[in-house]
């Protein structure tokens, strides 16, 4: 329980419902950050912190000591000033394009799962800064059908209506693979090669212990190329989306 956010929500006479209203969050997100202790989204803990009239520092004195592993750093520097994103993930919805639920799951079923909380807010973070940009790169999602099959279905649902909102934006593209497009280069692991505003390309590797970037991206096109090839137009994957959402 966050007792510093339950005092100033009744010090100023907000409860979650009207707390939510004015975030513009769910009830239900907006009772977690006290039942739970839940740090919301950068975005939000500003808002929250004026509405109750509080110095964020005071409502959530770990949040601003949260910081990225080390090893990730680098890649999310890149991943913020890239003009250019294209991922390709074969088991899991792609970081940038999950829920707080979707992260929350995975996370929590990884070795990291200590610190689940704090990397669920990291990726949120890591979501605006990347998509709530006044020029936000041109991104473009290519994801195997076996990643939309696997989690509960209280969490795909959300999630896939995520999706499907996502992929309808402008500027990003979601391309999915369908089993019925057999074997293929890239399942032997997920990579994202974003591109600089200098026009380099910078790849970006994920393994089991930590991921690493590499200058040395043609295996990487040459890999993406493949899938790319072998995935739904854009239209057809947002159909794909939703006859799946609908099935959850």
């Amino acid at each position: 329980m966050n007792r510093a956010v339950q005092l100033a929500m009744a010090a100023a006479g907000e409860t979650a419902d009207s707390l939510a209203a004015q975030v513009g969050v769910d009830p239900k997100t907006a009772a977690r950050w006290v039942s739970q202790g839940r740090v919301p989204q950068m975005r939000h803990r500003a808002r929250v912190a004026e509405i109750l009239r509080r110095d964020m520092e005071d409502l959530w004195p770990d949040a601003l000591r949260r910081k990225e592993p080390a090893w990730f750093l680098p890649w999310t520097q890149i991943e913020r000033e890239a003009t250019g994103l294209r991922c390709y993930e074969s088991s899991v919805i792609p970081g940038l394009l999950q829920t707080e639920e979707y992260a929350r799951a995975v996370l929590a079923s990884g070795p990291l799962m200590a610190d689940t909380e704090s990397l669920v807010a990291l990726r949120m973070e890591r979501q605006a800064a990347v998509f709530d940009r006044p020029r936000p790169p041109l991104a473009v999602f290519v994801i195997d059908e076996a990643a939309l099959r696997r989690g509960a279905p209280e969490v795909m649902g959300p999630q896939l209506d995520h999706l499907i909102a996502m992929a309808q934006r402008p500027n990003v593209m979601v391309h999915i693979v369908p089993l019925t497009a057999g074997l293929h280069p890239g399942q032997a692991g997920p990579f994202v090669i974003a591109t600089t505003a200098d026009g380099d390309d910078v790849g970006y590797l994920d393994d089991q212990a930590q991921g690493r970037i590499t200058n040395d991206v043609a295996p990487l096109w040459a890999v993406w190329d493949t899938v790319r090839s072998v995935a739904l137009p854009r239209d057809q994957s947002i159909e794909f989306l939703r006859a799946r959402a609908w099935l959850t």
